[in-house]
């Protein structure tokens, strides 16, 4: 027997490859499913089941296409209702993988479909628990995203997933190992460790939400200190459960090559976003009026979720040369499928054949400090909350980039303000987003608070992050 976690830093997203005695299983593979065939093909095992905990609102599986390449059933817990052929297991039934067993423990609550994965390995023995969105390491599933499909309060599932946890997976052993579907940085929680396994023994004694004095209290903390899911979770979990286009087929259409002139025509007939995935410093130094930056060396598809929301729109690419592909794969597995094409020859082609260009007003944060000495000024800040409040420039104003469809119209655009970020990577996204709606009246500081902190512009004193996520959660 042999497990294996397959993570992926930008999603915060496991999938597990097993296997035992010449077969497979696969739980919840990414959209691109090639690298796992490969594995398969190496490895001389075959696939027999794929299993998915719950229709995934943060990622688009593979599951569709993964079935359609090897015709391995797709599995579900009890009471999922998909558009396509599937598996809709029966709580606890028990499906065999080589000498081991997997056990189907339905645990509703962060959806009503939710289930765990229990592996049982060729003694019979409880050896692993594949946890999905019901248990994280550090938190447990948000149970928010579920109310409309199910009709019922973000407090009632909270409810359901308090008796899953404690009847079903507070009561196994102390040395399972736990796998979850996530890690630190995804939306899908709210107090996640940065570590992708534990024992179930050290969540019992460690996860916040595994000790609570009854079914009240569990329901009050994990409600509390929720933030509004991203816009694109919604269509995210209909895709999962009613299908998509094949992966292969949205990579041939995402690699088409367009000189400007074609890039210019297409972007202006049919409304398309101009999503420009270089580095900030990069885009700062020129791009292509209107276009939207959000760097591909950061967490990028989910940021392209957050403020992209409609996975329906059409989107032109402009990226550096030969990182097309990874492109239209990461935009893939968020489901914003519609990439019409990529610049060929990249900004340089744009730039060389004589068209309109933009940059960001960038300033270093030394000047930063030289002009706020010589004049009153309007600082935006648009970390995070809990960066925010751990250390900040005083009098600075907190708008968190998350928000920026809020804020944006709260800005009077004769009133110049500087905006920074932890590093110039969020910055630089608002910058292009304020130029693309007319706002131009304002400098971003290159490197961000990190760079701020190394001069002499006053700054609240350090605290903690961790403790200001407690304080607001």
């Amino acid at each position: 027997m042999k497990i294996e976690q397959i993570y992926t830093g930008c999603l915060a997203q496991g999938a597990y490859y097993i296997t035992s005695a010449g077969e497979a299983a696969i739980i919840d593979p990414l959209r691109e499913t090639q690298p796992y065939i490969n594995r398969l093909k190496e490895d001389g095992v075959e696939l027999k089941y794929i299993f998915e905990t719950h229709f995934h609102a943060d990622f688009v599986s593979g599951h569709l296409d993964l079935s359609h390449k090897t015709g391995a059933p797709i599995v579900y817990g009890p009471t999922a209702n998909p558009a396509f052929n599937a598996v809709i297991a029966e709580d606890e039934q028990i499906f065999e993988l080589g000498d081991i067993k997997i056990k189907v423990l339905h645990t509703p609550g962060h959806t009503l479909e939710s289930s765990c994965y229990l592996l049982m390995d060729e003694s019979g023995n409880e050896k692993a628990l594949f946890s999905g969105d019901t248990l994280f390491l550090g938190d447990v599933g948000r149970p928010d995203l579920a109310q409309k499909g199910a009709n019922m309060t973000q407090e009632e599932l909270a409810g359901l997933l308090y008796d899953s946890l404690y009847h079903k997976i507070l009561p196994l052993d102390d040395d399972i190992t736990v796998y979850p579907a996530h890690g630190a940085g995804s939306a899908c929680g709210k107090n996640m460790q940065k570590e992708t396994v534990d024992t179930l023994g050290n969540q019992k004694r460690t996860n916040y939400a595994l000790n609570q004095k009854d079914r009240q209290s569990f329901i009050k903390e994990v409600t509390d200190g929720l933030l509004p899911p991203p816009a694109y979770f919604g269509m995210n979990v209909m895709m999962n459960k009613k299908g998509y286009s094949s992966f292969d087929e949205v990579l041939l259409k995402g690699l088409h090559a367009l000189a400007p002139e074609q890039f210019e025509e297409i972007a202006e007939a049919s409304g398309a976003l101009i999503l420009d995935v270089r580095s900030n410093r990069e885009f700062a130094g020129g791009f292509i009026p209107q276009s939207i930056n959000i760097g591909l060396d950061g967490d990028f598809a989910p940021w392209v979720g957050a403020l992209i929301a409609d996975v329906n729109q059409p989107i032109l690419l402009v990226t550096e040369k030969g990182a097309e592909e990874e492109t239209v794969t990461r935009l893939s597995r968020v489901g914003f499928d519609h990439i019409l094409g990529f610049l060929d020859g990249g900004f340089e082609s744009w730039k060389t054949s004589g068209k309109e260009t933009d940059f960001v007003n960038r300033i270093s944060a030394e000047q930063f400090e030289t002009e706020i000495k010589e004049k009153e000024a309007k600082i935006i800040d648009i970390r995070k909350e809990s960066e925010y409040h751990a250390e900040h420039i005083h009098k600075a104003y907190s708008k968190p980039l998350a928000y920026i469809n809020e804020w944006i119209h709260e800005i009077e655009p004769a009133e110049h303000f500087y905006m920074h970020c932890g590093s110039g990577y969020r910055s630089t996204m608002a910058a292009s987003i304020l130029q693309a709606r007319g706002y131009r009246n304002f400098s971003e500081i290159e490197g961000g608070f990190k760079a701020i902190a190394s001069t002499n512009v006053p700054t609240s004193d350090f605290v903690c992050q961790t403790k200001i996520l407690n304080k607001l959660n």
